[in-house]
């Protein structure tokens, strides 16, 4: 079965204290995960090896950053590479996020470099997919995403990019007043497997865990992954509720 994950992305939230608060909240329940399950966490850089200690005696829980540089090293003042978290026990990573593309204007090719730097240091990226809403409108949706993960993932072997996992994140119905249904959801889930099974096989494709990023709740995380090629979500505004992620954590498959 694929893993089936529950990825917590904090953003730009959250003090030291609170974000520490916050991980005692969601782990005291002890939430007993299957093997084949995974929680992770993607917190701001301070707060990585506090995450990462406070995860450490729970099985398949894991700490992850929310972005890297797509150099190894160099005079880039702020920024953060592969290398260095991989340095401090960093396995995962988020890759090419919408509010990275639309506000850092990250390209498809950048996102290339980052992936690779992540899997050279052996770090497991969660690369981020999806159209806005002028996309969506022209319902060419389908050609949008297939051209971000040609740009960005088809330079990968079939061995490397099932060490991927993929968000897909529906842009035009986050913060626009729109809803995608899960059926919507499964659409753009099943689309993406044929686009990954045309490129690798099915066989690749089917062992790839692809998280959906479009307001998963406490209240429509369990309908949601419940769709045959929705493996869990990547999960914004409810991770900073201890009571809507153990309810989101709870819904996984």
């Amino acid at each position: 079965m694929r893993k089936q994950i529950a990825a917590a992305n904090w953003k730009m939230n959250m003090t030291y204290q609170q974000g520490e608060k916050l991980l005692d909240d969601i782990l005291v329940d002890r939430i007993k995960l299957e093997p084949h399950q995974k929680v992770i966490f993607a917190v701001p850089y301070p707060y990585l090896l506090m995450t990462r200690s406070e995860v450490d005696d729970e099985t398949n829980y894991y700490a992850a950053a929310q972005n890297c540089h797509h150099l190894d090293a160099g005079a880039y003042t702020g920024e953060v590479s592969a290398a260095m978290l991989h340095s401090i026990g960093v396995p995962f990573c988020i890759v090419g996020h919408s509010e990275r593309r639309e506000y850092f204007k990250e390209t498809n090719d950048q996102l290339a470099e980052k992936v690779n730097r992540c899997l050279q240091q052996f770090i497991t990226p969660i690369f981020c997919c999806g159209e806005p809403l002028a996309v969506r409108e022209a319902a060419t949706q389908n050609e949008y995403v297939a051209k971000q993960l040609k740009e960005s993932l088809f330079h990968l072997s079939a061995k490397e990019v099932k060490d991927i996992i993929i968000a897909y994140e529906p842009i035009w119905a986050i913060g626009t007043g729109k809803t995608a249904s899960t059926a919507q959801a499964q659409e753009m889930h099943a689309h993406l497997r044929s686009i990954l099974a045309a490129q690798y096989g099915q066989n690749t494709a089917s062992e790839i865990s692809i998280l959906y990023g479009g307001s998963v709740k406490g209240n429509n995380a369990a309908k949601l992954f419940a769709s045959p090629d929705v493996d869990g979500g990547l999960v914004g505004g409810a991770s900073l509720s201890a009571g809507e992620f153990r309810q989101i954590i709870n819904a996984l498959k």
